[in-house]
């Protein structure tokens, strides 16, 4: 808590901004390597077919349908930053401009929309 206290300081220090997220655990970071090491023995473990569309995870900001690739990534997504905002631009840049969010609330939904303005982004609740 006080090195993210800390971040935010130095942040604003140099002109930027930072807001801390009420989260559960460090996720997305390099402390998470012990559960890293228990999700891959499961994912390795499990067979994945090739998607009917693109995934982009949060790991590349790509569009990826081979299946060793996603689970390449999702070995790494617990440990690597996202990289939400790239992921977005890449999704709009090839063409998305739909954007649903599944589950309760509307983060994600108003992330896209400060990322573009232009897209719809929509609460699964609201179709």
């Amino acid at each position: 808590i006080e090195g993210v206290a800390a971040a935010c300081a130095k942040a604003k220090e140099i002109g930027g901004k930072a807001i801390p997220l009420a989260v559960g655990g460090a996720f997305h970071s390099p402390l998470m390597e012990p559960a890293r090491v228990e999700l891959s023995e499961a994912i390795s473990k499990t067979q994945f077919a090739a998607p009917i569309c693109p995934v982009y995870q949060n790991v590349c900001a790509q569009a990826v349908t081979d299946p060793e690739q996603i689970k390449a990534n999702l070995n790494l997504q617990l440990t690597a930053p996202v990289r939400w905002t790239a992921s977005v631009q890449n999704m709009i840049a090839a063409g998305a401009t739909n954007f649903i969010e599944v589950g309760p609330g509307t983060t994600l939904q108003g992330m896209v929309k400060r990322i573009n303005p232009e897209v719809t982004a929509v609460s699964g609740t609201e179709i």
